[in-house]
């Protein structure tokens, strides 16, 4: 049989595997900085506003033994009040924006936001019309904004890092989300690919 299409007998086979000790402590000071921000483990509630079920398809390898962010003390929740960060994803119909702010305003601080795919970015192919509302940022606070159509896994798990890195900057700073609410969200950028930017311009706090 092909090396190559051989099952992996033990977890360490298994290609996002690796028994390289800087990545090891990586991922257990990111787990500690989880724990320090939130008290436990981080909870995901994605909400679909609209997509083709593309970004869904690419979310969904995020919980695979492959690219298992549960090693990095990241989870799914179908509840907003357990959630801290808030994952969207497709073109913000105007029929989702109750619920995506019902969504928001359920969740506990500190919470977080992410854009993830082109739609939710800035519309994608859907610009603002009277169906759409365009990019996500135009109705909540965004702390990351994942281009892409979709995302890669990696891409994604990229953005969720950032995003709550950039939330252990503003509370070193006593930048809380409480009052961030209220202020002009700062861009992230998130590369599409090796060697490539994303076209969003990093923006200031207000």
């Amino acid at each position: 049989m092909n090396q190559s299409v051989q099952r992996a007998s033990q977890r360490r086979d298994l290609p996002i595997a690796s028994g390289d000790a800087a990545l090891s402590h990586a991922e257990e000071r990111f787990r500690r900085r989880v724990d320090q921000l939130f008290g436990r483990s981080l909870h995901i509630r994605h909400v679909d506003a609209g997509s083709c079920n593309a970004c869904e398809s690419e979310i969904k390898l995020l919980t695979s033994p492959y690219y298992d962010i549960h090693r990095l003390g990241l989870f799914f929740t179908p509840s907003p009040r357990h959630a801290d960060l808030l994952l969207v994803t497709g073109a913000i119909t105007r029929a989702m924006e109750e619920p995506l702010r019902r969504t928001y305003d359920a969740m506990p601080d500190p919470r977080l936001v992410v854009a993830a795919g082109a739609c939710a970015c800035g519309g994608g192919v859907f610009p603002a019309s009277a169906y759409t509302r365009g990019s996500l940022s135009d109705i909540l606070p965004v702390d990351a904004f994942i281009p892409g159509c979709p995302p890669t896994p990696l891409a994604l798990i990229h953005g969720l890092l950032a995003a709550i890195n950039r939330l252990a900057v503003s509370q070193r700073s006593d930048w809380l989300a409480g009052p961030r609410d209220a202020r002009a969200p700062q861009l992230v950028k998130i590369p599409v690919a090796a060697g490539k930017e994303n076209t969003h311009e990093e923006g200031e706090k207000g």
